[in-house]
């Protein structure tokens, strides 16, 4: 089993597009799948994540925001999900 990353970012934000780079990147390095969600699509996201874009989520939780903590990243991927 492998972790999934999600990048929570919205339209027009320099940060998420950065963030967005910074995870595919190292996704493929380490062959883990990774997606983006418009927080903007959801009310809730939008509520929960909104002001601090771009959040990466690993399995569902929250691992960084504002910016890829790329070597916290990359220890949390390499460990078992």
């Amino acid at each position: 089993m492998s972790h999934q990353v999600t990048v929570m970012s919205r339209e027009g934000c320099s940060a998420c597009v950065k963030a967005e780079e910074d995870v595919a990147r190292i996704c493929a390095e380490l062959g883990v799948e990774w997606t983006t969600a418009d927080v903007d699509s959801d009310p809730e996201w939008r509520a929960e994540y909104g002001d601090r874009v771009p959040v990466i989520l690993v399995d569902g939780d929250e691992h960084s925001y504002w910016s890829v903590d790329e070597l916290r990243l990359r220890k949390t991927l390499v460990s078992e999900p």
